[in-house]
């Protein structure tokens, strides 16, 4: 019995002593550190060693271990089974965490270096302009002729209470100075009609300009003022180099506020709103409001790669969606409205239309590319049958000619009188022509869009007027009319000619009508037009036209390409379905 007390007595303490020193080390482990704890060590940014501790911290799983079953075995000063014996007492590690680093800015990098050099070149473009203004007041009532109340009404109405006459208009918008002389480009839109124009600098001063010269076409104008000073300039960058998702950054004079700059990317390019013929846009989320029009846009060198020119906004504030001439267009305006006061753009004399699917698949294109020829201006440059109707033109001077609007641009660019290579499509077959460019005037643009201007198709010579022509043309007045494609055709004779007022120049075979949902009515055909040539081969009576299109349907053509006049003769070519 006393062993039993005894032995339970020992069991006793021995548990009293491990809970003791467990207490022990876990109020070490949480006892905070004491207030004077050493700073960060500047050089190496690392804690000093804390000082050595007594009890080393016991870990939560050892902590959570049997402590009754163990108890008896620490008693006696032996290790519990299945344990080593506890280290020497050492100091805790602390993992010093580093110290947070300067903080660094999202985005671009600042432009303010770049564009304190640059703010000075850009102005504001004030214009004033008379307008006539009918008066806001009544209107005269109306009275008969004779009336004794009209004389009193027209001296009232005509005077203090019908004040008319004219009033000045005022209007800002935005240019940049390209050369210290004193020439600064800006917007046609921005001058256009204005009697009065001055140009507005940073520094607050005001100098009054003239014109130089201005394009419409690509919407730029040069004007000149005459400084006592030099000016500060910016010089023209090469637009061609930019890559869509480049940093750009536009300084203008939005709603009058000078001196505004805003930073985007190039969102697109070659963009084509419908502004004139040589559209060819930067697009740029850039910042562009009203007033922003002829302002400069900067590539990151502080080079003029745009001309701020137009917006797409419902509000009336910029959505993100701005538009700028590139200087690729731009540059060589400006020089030769600066040399010579107007443009001298280069001319082919043709006219063209798309290349679609469907004429694309009856060329034998593998896609839809190049500029389609449907008609050469008469005295034009192209005039001795180098290019004809007919031909898709898919490269000019080395550059390709992806769709129809790239060749009017890249013909304008070019200098008047330069030889280029021109690559055609004649026959299924690819061809290289050299053509000797003239000079596009408004003259020659309004004469290519004169119908009697164009030539005779493809090919085809004219027949001298003898008597074997008298017989042909007899002969073939006594064709009947044939069907083919939803269309009934017939010879081109007197009575068709008078009958649709077709012209005299014009040569083929005439519709003289067209079933409701035909594949040739879907084509916009209708009586009165005239087929010229169906596949590349000139036709001249409807037994022609209709054995063309039979052939084409044997052979698995999906299309019948046909080369169209309308009663004037103006052509285009209309790839019908074979059905």
């Amino acid at each position: 019995m006393a062993q039993t007390v005894l032995s339970s007595l020992k069991r006793s303490v021995a548990v009293l002593t491990v809970i003791a020193m467990a207490g022990s080390a876990q109020a070490q482990t949480t006892t905070p550190p004491p207030v004077g704890i050493a700073p960060l060590n500047p050089q190496t940014d690392q804690e000093p060693p804390p000082p050595p501790s007594e009890v080393d911290p016991v870990p939560p799983a050892a902590a959570q271990g049997n402590v009754l079953n163990d108890a008896q075995d620490y008693a006696q000063g032996v290790a519990p089974e299945g344990m080593l014996p506890a280290p020497p007492s050492t100091a805790p590690t602390v993992t010093a965490q580093p110290a947070p680093g300067p903080l660094t800015a999202s985005g671009p990098a600042s432009v303010a270096d770049l564009a304190e050099g640059l703010l000075d070149a850009v102005v504001n473009i004030s214009t004033s302009q008379s307008v006539e203004n009918p008066g806001a007041g009544p209107q005269p009532p109306q009275t008969p002729d004779g009336s004794p109340f009209e004389e009193f009404f027209d001296e009232y109405f005509d005077g203090e209470g019908g004040k008319g006459g004219s009033q000045k208009v005022n209007s800002l918008g935005s240019g940049f100075v390209i050369d210290p002389s004193g020439f600064v480009v800006t917007n046609n839109h921005v001058i256009e009609d204005a009697d009065d124009i001055e140009v507005i600098f940073p520094d607050g001063s005001k100098l009054k300009a003239t014109l130089v010269g201005t394009d419409p076409k690509t919407d730029l104008s040069v004007l000149k003022v005459e400084p006592k000073a030099p000016l500060k300039a910016v010089r023209f960058g090469d637009s061609r180099q930019m890559r869509i998702g480049d940093w750009v950054m536009a300084i203008g004079n939005p709603f009058g506020l000078g001196g505004s700059l805003t930073v985007g990317i190039i969102s697109a390019r070659g963009r084509n709103i419908n502004a004139g013929p040589y559209d060819n846009f930067i697009q740029t989320d850039a910042a562009i409001n009203k007033g922003n029009s002829g302002g400069p846009l900067f590539n990151m060198r502080g080079e003029v790669i745009g001309i701020n020119t137009a917006i797409i906004s419902p509000s009336g504030g910029s959505i993100g969606i701005g538009f700028a001439v590139p200087t690729e267009l731009a540059e060589n305006i400006v020089n030769q409205l600066i040399e010579f006061g107007e443009t001298r753009r280069g001319w082919l004399g043709v006219r063209i239309q798309p290349v679609t699917d469907e004429v694309a698949e009856s060329l034998g294109l593998d896609s839809a590319h190049g500029a389609l020829v449907s008609g050469v201006v008469k005295g034009g440059p192209v005039d001795d049958g180098s290019i004809r109707a007919g031909d898709v033109i898919l490269t000019f001077d080395g550059n390709p000619v992806r769709e129809m609007r790239d060749l009017p641009r890249v013909v304008a660019e070019s200098p008047v009188g330069k030889a280029v290579d021109v690559v055609v499509l004649r026959d299924g077959k690819k061809q290289t022509v050299k053509v000797t460019l003239g000079r596009l005037e408004d003259s020659a643009a309004e004469a290519e869009d004169e119908t009697e201007e164009t030539t005779t198709p493809e090919g085809e010579e004219q027949t001298p007027d003898d008597g074997q022509q008298s017989e042909e043309q007899n002969g073939e007045q006594q064709q009947e009319p044939a069907t083919a494609l939803g269309m009934t055709v017939a010879p081109l004779d007197e009575g068709q000619r008078k009958t649709f007022s077709i012209a005299e120049s014009v040569e083929g075979v005439v519709i003289t009508a067209v079933e409701a949902n035909s594949a040739a009515a879907e084509k916009g055909l209708k009586p009165g037009d005239v087929i010229v040539e169906v596949a590349q081969d000139f036709v001249d009576s409807p037994t022609a036209v209709k054995e063309r299109v039979d052939a084409l349907k044997s052979e698995g053509r999906r299309n019948a390409h046909m080369m169209i006049a309308d009663p004037t003769g103006a052509l285009r070519f209309v790839a019908v379905p074979i059905e």
